[in-house]
């Protein structure tokens, strides 16, 4: 294997959004450093299962129901 490519892992701090933080092994920044998070899996919606809407405005949606709202189903 060849010498000096790998990156330099190292012992760095994240703080979560909420306050809580933990020690992690990475390549960003130096040893000790604080890497915080403005998004994590405790605030963002893909994770949470926040509300979702759908969005249409005069799209897909409004031509499908144009298209068959005379079915009565």
């Amino acid at each position: 294997m060849k010498a000096d490519i790998h990156p330099d892992y190292h012992m760095i701090k994240v703080v979560m959004t909420d306050g809580t933080e933990y020690m992690t092994r990475s390549t960003w920044g130096s040893e000790g450093d604080t890497l915080r998070l403005d998004i994590d899996p405790n605030s963002h919606p893909a994770w949470t299962g926040g509300q979702q809407g759908l969005l249409d405005r005069g799209g897909r949606v409004s031509r499908f129901q144009k298209r068959y709202e005379g079915l009565g189903l």
